[in-house]
């Protein structure tokens, strides 16, 4: 498989995820109030549908051990993963909400367990086959992939229902869902040798310092870009009455930085080191953070929103490319889905601390008590990066 098809295949795989990770958090509550459904309802598919993303550090134990039917560790599961989700898409439109509830939050969550499956085994192949030198480049193309995704379906979905209909719009995902399909079956995985073969024994990674450490900046980062991006939309609407037509093109716009963030931070991360990285994605998240309180007319917001998309995406770059380089290659799944799994408690508390300041503090304060926390981070680089170098990575 040539370099430019296996960045092809990430990049797929994770637009996939983007796309119908898009539709869950912006558009299934339209299509579920629309059967009359209530929003504790609506509340509830969505918890039961996330379930498995929590739980896939299960499945990234499953991909490590278990070489399935002797095809591989990691594309048996990939394309499982992916078939189930463009199945439960297939299906789901054919099973009305309002009158099959539990049927439609048992396929939401059998939907999600499909992806939570490809994505913790992505993971896990990029980490198997991915020379050092382009471990930022091939998170970045990810992260990129992913928010492409997030556009396209922003973009794409509301119209599509409304000039069509919803099971149109579920027949398209499934079809987007399939794209990476044939580039997976190109892949062929090596046997792997004595000293990458999955041992318990290399679970006590997470007692060491850097890792331990690691594991906190992920919480830190994840809490500070995610709670941001929460307020930013509301904040708009507070402050200058934008519909939610302009609230989904600043969505796009915020998409479209993300995706040169993406790109732009694997590039750096590989050529300045991770350090180096690192301490200027902290820079950037500050400032782009500290700009979105000083948007006073919504003109200017459009490059500032802009500019916060592409700090968005570099920091995850970053981080996602540090944690690619500190696993341990026998659990390396287990490993990464673990340290991802610590990111989404810190977006989970973020989520909550970032609304509880706005009541508190106002909009703009609270941009700025979040842009302050990223300085929280610096205490921690001596830990992660113990030898002194710019270009160091984790012990």
């Amino acid at each position: 498989m040539t370099r430019t098809s296996r960045y092809t295949m990430f990049g797929l795989l994770y637009f996939a995820q983007g796309a119908v990770l898009s539709y869950f958090t912006a558009l299934n509550g339209i299509y579920l109030l629309s059967f009359d459904l209530s929003m504790t309802q609506v509340g509830m598919v969505g918890g039961i549908a996330l379930i498995p993303l929590v739980l896939k550090v299960f499945l990234g134990m499953l991909s490590d051990r278990v070489n399935l039917l002797k095809l591989g560790h990691r594309k048996p599961y990939i394309l499982i993963g992916l078939l189930v989700q463009s199945l439960c898409l297939v299906i789901a439109p054919t099973i009305h909400p309002g009158q099959q509830f539990w049927q439609f939050a048992s396929l939401a969550f059998i939907l999600m367990s499909g992806m939570a499956l490809y994505d913790t085994c992505t993971d896990g192949l990029a980490l198997d086959t991915t020379p050092e030198t382009e471990q930022g480049t091939i998170q970045g193309i990810m992260v990129g992939g992913r928010a492409l995704g997030v556009v396209l379906i922003s973009g794409v979905i509301g119209a599509i229902v409304e000039r069509f209909s919803w099971p149109a719009a579920f027949l398209l995902l499934a079809v987007l869902t399939l794209l990476p399909l044939p580039l997976v079956l190109q892949v062929r995985e090596a046997a792997r040798p004595a000293d990458r073969q999955f041992h318990w024994r290399a679970f006590s990674a997470f007692t060491r310092p850097a890792i331990l450490t690691l594991g906190l900046l992920g919480a830190l980062y994840s809490f500070v870009i995610n709670s941001a991006n929460e307020l930013v939309n509301p904040f708009m609407q507070t402050a200058f009455g934008i519909s939610v037509t302009t609230a989904g093109l600043f969505t796009m716009v915020w998409g479209v930085g993300t995706i040169l963030g993406g790109l732009a931070g694997g590039r750096l991360t590989d050529r300045l080191g991770q350090r180096r990285a690192l301490v200027l994605a902290l820079l950037v998240s500050l400032a782009s953070i500290l700009a979105l309180a000083l948007i006073f007319n919504p003109v200017i917001a459009w490059p500032l929103v802009l500019l916060f998309g592409l700090a968005f995406g570099y920091y995850e770059t970053v981080y996602f490319a540090i944690s690619m380089k500190a696993t341990d290659p026998r659990i390396a799944a287990s490993m990464f889905s673990i340290l991802m799994a610590v990111a989404n408690v810190g977006t989970g508390i973020g989520l909550a601390v970032g609304g509880s300041l706005v009541d508190v503090a106002g909009y703009r304060w609270t941009f700025g008590i979040i842009a302050g926390l990223n300085l929280l981070a610096l205490p921690l680089l001596p830990v992660i990066f113990p030898r002194r170098g710019a270009g160091g990575n984790p012990a």
